[in-house]
């Protein structure tokens, strides 16, 4: 069978994948979830070894093996080598005729916009933030942690507020309610056992990124740390997004700044107003703005520029995904 769909969407990220396979016209084909994308935890190949299943579910309900264009927003694709290293794997693959890997938040800016033109920053698990112009010039980040200088997503967030809670028990730092709702999120009677089961497995590191929701319970309470906290992570946000624009002379246009990823989109209203707070004082003519769409329509939308599907294409898709 030919090149009878014009682009297979991926957005993979560390817990979930969406693919999609999008005709020229922007009729949505079939559609496909399967397991989240972990190359760092599992190897290359049997990350696309997993990817594989779902994008065989969505050929086969599609009635296609392969489209012109394979547009692939992945997690973990944090630098242009790892981005090149996955689109050799998945060229070899066979699906399309042309691939492109990008990383997933460029899924998240594309989806919250009508033209490749903004800003977004994405704070889940992680945080990153990437920026695009419709020439093709792009501004990004390595988002590898603090070993690249990021602070925040929902894992910092959580370890953060272990080490004010732990320090406050001891009496090596201030006073903070944290000390309580922490432990007592796992049941546990105080800061010394929750350090304990933690650092014996008693509770696996995975759940560690529970105690993020209740870090913003205590800080929407009035905890001064906790507060504290959810202050710091609107400044780093909005601080990504600037440098964002200003690489890409944005800053004196008036451009949106998408907001995504579960600690964003979550609506606390301390960080949602101090990031709209920050914004305008540092960079007025930005458009925040809050993305919930899923972000496989983001990588449906980059595959249709590539193809110059036109806008009713384009269209098309979006109102299908948001439906």
């Amino acid at each position: 069978m030919g090149l009878t769909a014009s682009v297979l969407a991926i957005d993979a990220g560390n817990s979930k994948t969406d693919v999609a396979v999008v005709a020229a016209d922007g009729e949505v084909l079939a559609t496909a979830r399967g397991a989240g994308f972990r190359p760092p935890a599992v190897g290359v190949t049997a990350a696309v070894d997993a990817l594989a299943d779902t994008v065989t579910r969505a050929y086969a309900s599609a009635g296609v093996t392969s489209v012109t264009h394979v547009s692939a927003c992945l997690a973990n694709a944090d630098l242009p080598v790892e981005e090149e290293q996955l689109a050799a794997a998945l060229h070899a693959r066979a699906w399309g005729a042309a691939v492109d890997v990008r990383n997933d938040t460029f899924a998240i800016l594309r989806a919250g916009v009508p033209d490749p033109r903004g800003v977004a920053v994405v704070c889940g698990a992680g945080i990153n933030c990437v920026g695009m112009r419709p020439d093709g010039r792009t501004a990004r980040f390595p988002a590898l942690g603090r070993l690249s200088g990021d602070w925040g997503g929902g894992w910092g967030l959580a370890e953060e507020a272990i080490w004010h809670a732990a320090r406050a028990e001891d009496g090596r730092g201030p006073a903070t309610a944290l000390a309580g709702t922490l432990p007592a999120h796992f049941d546990r009677p105080d800061m010394y056992a929750l350090i304990e089961a933690l650092h014996l497995d008693r509770i696996p590191d995975l759940r560690r990124h529970e105690l993020t929701p209740v870090l913003f319970e205590t800080a929407a309470r009035g905890d001064a740390v906790a507060r504290g906290i959810v202050d710091r992570l609107a400044e780093e946000v909005v601080t990504m997004a600037t440098v964002a624009l200003t690489r890409l002379d944005l800053l004196e246009e008036e451009t949106p700044v998408l907001l995504g990823g579960g600690v964003l989109t979550a609506g606390h209203h301390q960080l949602d107003d101090g990031i709209r707070e920050r914004l305008t004082a540092r960079a007025p003519k930005a458009v925040p703005r809050v993305v919930r769409a899923r972000p496989v329509l983001g990588a449906a939308l980059l595959g249709l520029d590539r193809v110059v599907a036109g806008p009713k294409a384009q269209a098309r898709v979006r109102e299908f995904f948001e439906a």
